[in-house]
C-alpha cells in the first residue's frame, strides 16, 4: 500500500486540526474536509482507503457522506464518529455502510489504534495487488 492516508471529516475545525497533528504525529497522511462535499471532492481525485467521518455535518450528513462513498469504494475503511448516540444512530451507520462507530469525546490513542488496524486489515486483504489502494 503506498502511503498511509487517512481522510477526516468534521465541521469542527479544531477537532480537525487536533486529529490532524496526532496522526501526522503517527506517521499519517491526513486530507480533512469541513464539509460532505468537501469530502466527496477530495476524494474524487484520491484514492483513500481509511476515512473518519463525523455524522452531523451542515448540508449531507455523515451517513449520506458514507453511502455514496460506498458506491465507488466497497473496501475502504470507514468509521463513524458522533457525540449525538442511540441505537438508530448506530443502526443508521451500519446500514449505511460503516465498519465502527465512535461517540465523542474520543480518546485520541482508541482513534490511533483504529487507524492502525484498519490498515493492518487493507493489508492482509493485499488490495494493493488489485489497485485499489
Amino acid at each position: 500500500m503506498d502511503g498511509k492516508r487517512i481522510l477526516i471529516v468534521d465541521d469542527e475545525v479544531l477537532i480537525l486540526d487536533t486529529l490532524k497533528e496526532a496522526f501526522g504525529l503517527a506517521g499519517y497522511t491526513v486530507l480533512t474536509a469541513e464539509s460532505a462535499e468537501d469530502a466527496l471532492k477530495i476524494l474524487k481525485d484520491e484514492s483513500i482507503m481509511v476515512m473518519f467521518l463525523d455524522i452531523k455535518l451542515p448540508g449531507m450528513s455523515g451517513v449520506e457522506l458514507c453511502k455514496k462513498i460506498r458506491i465507488e469504494n466497497q473496501v475502504g475503511i470507514i468509521h463513524a464518529f458522533t457525540g449525538y448516540s442511540n441505537i438508530y444512530g448506530l443502526l443508521a451507520c451500519r446500514a449505511a455502510g460503516f465498519d465502527d462507530f465512535f461517540i465523542k469525546p474520543i480518546k485520541i490513542n482508541i482513534l490511533l489504534k483504529a487507524a492502525q488496524e484498519a490498515f493492518e486489515k487493507l493489508e492482509r486483504w493485499e488490495i494493493g495487488n488489485y489497485g485499489l489502494a
